[in-house]
C-alpha cells in the first residue's frame, strides 16, 4: 500500500507554488520511495536496481523538466516486472497528488518524438479516467536482460494510478533501445504540456462537468 509522506499542490485561486509529492510504497516484493516536483529542472536521482529502467527514468525527468528522486529495492533476482510496475504505480500516484485540485490545468498533452529510426506518439489526458492504448512492437524485445514488454506494464500502472487516458504508439522503429527511449521521452514531453497551468483559465477547472 502506498503512503503519501508529503505533498504540495496548487490551492484554488492562488498563484502556482511548487507542486510536489513524496510517496513510499512497501510490499513483499518492492520498497519504493519517490519524490516528484512537477515544476522542476529535469534533475533525476534514480536507483531502481534495474539499470536500463534507471536510464529511461532519467530521460523521463530530463525531457519533462520534472525533478525526480526514486529508490526501489525490489526482488530483481526473481524478475524486473515487480520493480518496473510498482515504480509506475508510485510515479502515477505522485503525479496525482502533486496536481492537487487541477484548477487551471491544461489537462491534455500531445507529442511526437523521433529517436533515430523510431518515431513515437503519445497523447495524454490527466482528467481522472484511466485507460491505456499501447501500440509498440519492436522486432527484438530485449535490451540485454530487460524485456521491452515491461514498458507497457509501466505505462499501464502509471495510467491507472494517475487516472490518465494514455495513448502510446510507436509508428515505426527497429532497435528496442530506441523504441523504449522514444516512448519515455515522448511521454515526458506530453505530460509536461498536460500538467502546465493555462494562464487564461488559471482559476477554472478544465471540465464542463464541474469535477475531475
Amino acid at each position: 500500500m502506498a503512503k503519501v509522506i508529503s505533498k504540495t499542490a496548487r490551492p484554488t485561486g492562488a498563484s502556482v507554488p511548487a507542486r510536489t509529492a513524496t510517496i513510499r510504497r512497501q510490499t513483499a516484493e518492492t520498497d519504493i520511495v519517490l519524490t516528484l516536483a512537477l515544476d522542476g529542472h529535469g534533475q533525476g536521482k534514480i536507483d531502481t536496481g534495474v539499470p536500463f529502467f534507471d536510464h529511461m527514468l532519467t530521460l523521463f525527468a530530463k525531457h519533462g523538466l520534472f525533478d525526480l528522486d526514486v529508490t526501489c529495492k525490489g526482488d530483481v533476482e526473481v524478475d524486473y516486472h515487480h520493480s518496473v510496475e510498482d515504480v509506475g504505480l508510485v510515479l502515477g500516484q505522485a503525479f496525482k497528488e502533486a496536481l492537487g485540485d487541477k484548477i487551471g490545468l491544461k489537462r491534455y498533452g500531445f507529442f511526437i518524438l523521433p529517436m533515430d529510426e523510431s518515431l513515437a506518439r503519445v497523447v495524454v489526458d490527466v482528467g481522472g479516467r484511466p485507460h491505456l492504448v499501447y501500440r509498440a512492437e519492436p522486432p527484438t524485445m530485449f535490451v540485454r536482460d530487460f524485456n521491452i514488454v515491461l514498458v507497457k506494464e509501466f505505462c499501464r500502472a502509471f495510467s491507472n494510478a494517475l487516472g490518465a487516458n494514455l495513448h502510446v504508439e510507436v509508428e515505426y522503429g527497429e532497435e528496442p533501445h530506441h523504441v523504449a527511449e522514444a516512448i519515455f521521452k515522448c511521454l515526458a514531453r506530453a505530460l509536461d504540456v498536460a500538467t502546465q497551468i493555462e494562464p487564461r483559465a488559471a482559476d477554472l477547472l478544465p471540465s464542463t462537468k464541474g469535477k475531475i
